[in-house]
């Protein structure tokens, strides 16, 4: 016997009173059900027998209340859940299958049940992720119903939780939540027990090995570093689209000769074996010529390198090579090895013998021709390949900040009488004070008062009079003054500056400016002489220097031989010659990669007073500021010089640095627009085009080795 548990809502005409009656008497049925289902529960338990549900337009309240007693769990309803739910199933079901039921509709309408200690919570989807929900950690997880919200913790062995989260976040419902945690590479996820079990799925067939191990093979016949170049180029273009699944990775060991091969696609590895085994074959062309053409370093300087080991060398600026001396063996007494050439001479060659092997540089190719049997030339070649490396460079940042404030003050009265009858018949008494320089005193002011100089000057004038040598000037009676003047300088400078690892590197931001350093005039010896007058000049620079040679250790410690100057010109009109200002920095420091070291600094703080006075009258209180001219003057200046390194050893961080160097600019040259005006037209101020890397077009074929064999290359690859 099945016991079944309905509920249906009476519909009655829109009229007030009626629609009362309606709800008291489906109110009282649903009840009446319910108090009966309630009645037949214990047989139903005893005879473990099925429930039917027929639910239709029923309180959700109502019908949690109804599962409960069968379920004989406890239910607890948010108080904001409302509305009515349709839940009708005709066959028998047992206890488990009515409780998911039950879930599966609730979540239909945007509700979740949730199980907390054996309480099931009936609350919003949105906020069950916030309860306290099941935790499991592992991918297997404990079995559950499939409405239940959990939270499983999945732990990641290869993949990247990060890159996962992108993935896994469409599959999860909008209201509950994935995250990753970096630190140790896990992602936690909260959702239906069911979904939780498919993402388990899915992370399980992602989260494997990118791909085989690394594949080591040994060559036997052809050079690692010549089949590694060929292979990287074919392996480029054909690619697909930049497919990282087709990507393959190719490095050559030359110790060994041996080459390292890992992809994610065993595919791609396999026909890349398939190739290497066509490609290392005997020569087809038997004889002990070699060209070897170098990456990254210098065909003369290597060539000087390895004949420096133990063999003879010569060098010659021109065309022309001479021959080297045979006489005996390398390394023997009586062979003189001519010292190194300084490297980067344009056209420089060099040639000799070591080992056995002839070896000629060609700089104009940047290649070596080495003479020697195979075996000679594989044990020589080894070396070049550890010799040719692409050499570490070194970006180091300068930072000099500068500030200075300067003031100065300058008080003084001035005054002169007895002049009203210089010049005449009479006698005449002269008296008075006379303090400054030119543009400050009385007389000069006297003679033309608009030589003075700034500042505020008042001055008391009664007429004119004649001084005998002089003439006619302003009788000026008396002059005061008083100035005061302030000024701040804040300067920054960054010079910045890469070069190669132990590279002398040189920028200069400044002016060239002109020195005189001798003059001659012949006047002759009687007024109708020739006269040819010259002067002699040298232009030097005056702005700021920076000269830096970079080491880099193996620890990643940078030695910095540094030589920084700023100078500047102070003043033109000095007699001897231009007056410049100069401070310079010459040492050697170690800094860590990316490291700040302050290289020095000037901090100066100077002050000077002045006063110019009338012996005793100058002395008395009040009375005496009209005896008296005083200055002052303040100056204070700080100056540090810092420095920062960054070690640039790959491609990547080189076009890393670059870019935000390229973007700073493009980012001032922006702000730099002009304003538009009414009266002028608007014009736009050249701007950096966006930097975006050179990519070729789709079909274009890479430049292959002329010694690849077409045959040899599988059709897949092609």
């Amino acid at each position: 016997m099945a016991i079944q548990f309905s509920g249906e809502r009476v519909r009655t005409p829109a009229d007030n009173g009626r629609e009362t009656r309606a709800t008291a008497m489906r109110e009282l049925i649903l009840a009446a059900c319910v108090g009966v289902a309630c009645l037949q529960l214990p047989v139903a338990r005893a005879a473990d027998q099925g429930v039917t549900l027929n639910f239709v337009n029923t309180e959700v309240e109502a019908v949690v209340r109804a599962v409960a007693e069968f379920t004989g769990r406890t239910f607890i309803v948010d108080p904001r859940i409302k509305g009515t739910i349709n839940l009708s199933i005709e066959r028998a079901l047992s206890r488990t299958q009515a409780l998911a039921a039950l879930t599966a509709a609730l979540r239909m309408q945007g509700y979740a049940v949730v199980d907390s200690g054996g309480i099931m919570r009936v609350i919003p989807e949105a906020d069950a992720k916030l309860q306290g929900g099941a935790v499991q950690i592992g991918r297997a997880g404990r079995a559950g119903r499939g409405d239940e919200v959990v939270t499983q913790i999945f732990r990641l062995n290869y993949e990247s939780a990060a890159n996962l989260v992108q993935v896994l976040r469409p599959l999860i419902a909008p209201n509950n939540t994935i995250n990753a945690y970096p630190g140790n590479n896990t992602l936690v996820i909260t959702d239906y027990s069911e979904n939780v079990r498919r993402i388990a799925r899915i992370i399980a067939a992602i989260d494997t090995p990118a791909g085989s191990d690394i594949d080591v093979i040994q060559l036997k016949h052809a050079i690692a570093s010549d089949i590694a170049v060929l292979l990287v180029r074919l392996l480029e273009t054909s690619a697909q689209g930049g497919d990282v699944s087709q990507r393959v990775s190719v490095l050559a060991e030359p110790s060994s000769n041996s080459l390292l091969i890992r992809s994610v696609s065993d595919a791609r590895v396999k026909l890349v074996r398939e190739l290497i085994a066509k490609l290392d074959q005997p020569a087809a062309v038997s004889g002990n010529v070699h060209v070897v053409h170098l990456k990254n370093a210098e065909a003369a300087q290597l060539a000087r390198t390895l004949l420096g080991v133990g063999g003879s060398t010569s060098s010659s600026s021109s065309g022309a090579v001479p021959v080297a001396a045979q006489a005996g063996q390398p390394g023997q007494p009586g062979q003189p090895v001519q010292p190194p050439r300084p490297a980067g001479v344009t056209g420089a060659s060099a040639s000799g013998q070591v080992g056995g092997a002839q070896i000629q540089a060609d700089s104009t190719t940047n290649t070596l021709i080495v003479t020697a049997p195979e075996a000679v030339y594989r044990q020589l070649r080894g070396v070049i390949d550890l010799l040719d490396v692409r050499r570490a460079q070194v970006l180091i940042e300068s930072l000099i900040v500068e500030v200075s404030s300067d003031q100065a003050a300058e008080f003084g009265i001035q005054w002169m009488g007895g002049l009203q009858n210089v010049g005449g018949s009479q006698a005449a008494a002269v008296g008075g004070t006379n303090f400054g320089g030119a543009g400050q005193n009385i007389f000069g002011a006297a003679q033309n008062f608009a030589s003075v100089g700034k500042g505020i000057n008042i001055g008391v004038i009664r007429g004119q009079v004649t001084l005998a040598g002089v003439g006619t000037v302003t009788n000026l009676q008396m002059l005061a003054r008083a100035l005061e003047q302030n000024s701040r300088a804040n300067i920054l400078s960054t010079p910045n500056i890469l070069t190669l690892d132990n590279e002398e590197a040189k920028i200069v931001v400044g002016k060239n400016v002109p020195f005189v350093t001798g003059q001659y005039t012949n006047t002759g010896a009687n007024s109708g002489a020739a006269v040819n007058p010259f002067q002699t000049i040298e232009r030097r620079d005056v702005g700021l220097t920076l000269r830096v040679r970079p080491q880099i250790s193996e620890g990643g410690t940078v030695k910095l031989a540094i030589y920084q100057e700023v100078s500047s010109v102070q003043d033109l009109t000095n007699v001897a010659g231009i007056v410049t200002n100069k401070r310079s920095i010459d040492t050697n420091v170690l800094v860590d990669d990316g490291a700040i070291v302050v290289l020095g600094g000037l901090v100066e703080d100077s002050v000077v007073e002045s006063a110019e006075k009338v012996p005793f009258l100058g002395d008395i209180p009040f009375l005496g500021a009209l005896f008296r001219y005083e200055t002052r003057k303040q100056q204070k200046t700080n100056l540090m010089v810092f420095l920062r390194p960054y070690v640039v050893r790959d491609e990547r961080t080189s076009g890393s640095l670059t870019l935000d160097r390229y973007e700073y600019m493009r980012a001032l040259e922006d702000q730099a627009k002009p304003s538009s005006r009414l009266a002028l037209p608007d014009m736009t101020q050249p701007v950096l085009p966006p930097l975006s890397s050179p990519t070729a077009p789709p079909g274009t074929p890479a430049a292959v080795q002329p010694a690849a064999n077409p045959a040899a290359v599988p059709a897949e690859l092609r």
